[in-house]
């Protein structure tokens, strides 16, 4: 099943995604479906039909309570930037406000010049746990979508703490579906993610390249906050950022950015200039 939250004229919801057609849930986004334990039952429900040409995509949950995010999670990724292996998850968090929509326009930050691409799998949590065990924890996940958690790099490296650069208002493409968990492999492993720039491929990896995988991130994570239904996890990105290159490469406005991760789907998001 794949899953999406919609605006549809004026309207809010959560939809079933049927081809090129969605039927819209009673419910105001995907987020509010998950908080109800009944959730996969009332997401095959009958609603109102519409085109999917005619609604806006919003972030598969707009409103999560947690977006927690991994760095250097990647192998090559770590080498790439000079760092030495991780050997817990490195987190850090996001906003609700940094959550834009899989094919929004997105803002250069005026000020700063050097904004860089990541691909990653996120997690979509179902159903909520404390001290979640590792081996009980993809039994928590209800599904799978993409981001691109754009990074503003100056920001980011300011400090030691990466939330400036990271927690960017509507910096953080999400979606388009919630794929749900039994339509991909245990742990979304073995799946290519990818990362275009104007039709240049500048990242391609698989997931199984992860250095913690989805079950141990939620074990780690749920020993220290409790996970909602509806919380977002954005599992890191693999080697071939704008920031690694010799030289440098940042993103300009006009330029157009996809994030894929294979069988879950992409963001596609033109950069723009800030008004």
């Amino acid at each position: 099943m794949r899953l999406a939250s919609v605006r549809a004229g004026d309207r809010e919801a959560a939809a079933r995604v049927e081809g090129d057609t969605l039927v819209l849930l009673p419910f105001r986004d995907v987020g509010e479906l998950l908080a109800d334990p009944a959730w996969r039952e009332l997401a095959a429900s009958d609603g109102e039909i519409v085109a999917v040409a005619d609604v806006r995509l919003l972030p598969v949950v707009p409103r999560p309570d947690k977006v927690v995010c991994l760095g250097r999670n990647y192998a090559e990724h770590v080498a790439e930037t000079g760092n030495e292996l991780p050997t817990h998850p490195v987190l850090f968090s996001k906003f609700r406000s940094s959550l834009t929509g899989p094919y929004d326009d997105v803002p250069m930050p005026s000020a700063s010049e050097l904004l860089d691409w990541e691909a990653e799998l996120v997690v979509v949590i179902g159903t909520g746990g404390r001290d979640i065990a590792a081996e009980d924890a993809l039994d928590h996940v209800a599904g799978y979508t993409v981001s691109n958690d754009l990074s503003v790099r100056d920001w980011q490296n300011r400090t030691k703490q990466w939330l400036a650069g990271k927690a960017w208002d509507g910096l953080t493409p999400v979606g388009p579906y919630l794929v749900t968990a039994d339509e991909l492999p245990p742990g979304a492993a073995g799946l290519e993610i990818s990362c275009e720039v104007d039709g240049v491929v500048m990242q391609k990896s698989s997931t199984d390249k992860m250095i913690f995988d989805v079950a141990t991130t939620i074990a780690d994570i749920s020993v220290f906050t409790r996970l909602e239904p509806g919380d977002l996890i954005l599992t890191g990105t693999p080697d071939g950022v704008g920031n690694a290159r010799d030289p440098k490469i940042f993103l300009r406005p006009g330029q157009v950015v996809r994030t894929r991760v294979e069988r879950v789907g992409e963001t596609r998001n033109r950069i723009v200039a800030q008004v």
